[in-house]
């Protein structure tokens, strides 16, 4: 049977693993690209925490659209009652 561990075994990574991953950053970008990569990776999420706030916003908007109890629908049964109470009267 093959069983997996996962990446890391206690979780989050800790002090040492965080110096890895940084300086692996550091080769693979170089230091003068890392500030903008980080800034780039900061609108990234800005926008994308933006897109998903107007989203929830719709769907908000959409569920209480779908309200039955909305005035719209108390409108069109007032129309009919009215012209079937004139039709009648004549």
């Amino acid at each position: 049977m093959f069983t997996s561990t996962p990446l890391f075994v206690g979780g989050l990574p800790g002090g040492m693993e965080w110096a890895v991953i940084l300086l692996i950053a550091v080769l693979l970008f170089g230091a003068n690209k890392i500030p903008k990569l980080a800034r780039s990776s900061g609108e990234a999420i800005g926008e994308f925490q933006k897109g998903r706030e107007e989203v929830e916003a719709e769907l908000e908007e959409m569920r209480d659209g779908a309200d039955p109890t909305t005035d719209s629908d108390s409108d069109t049964t007032d129309a009919s009652t009215d012209s079937t109470d004139s039709a009648s009267s004549n």
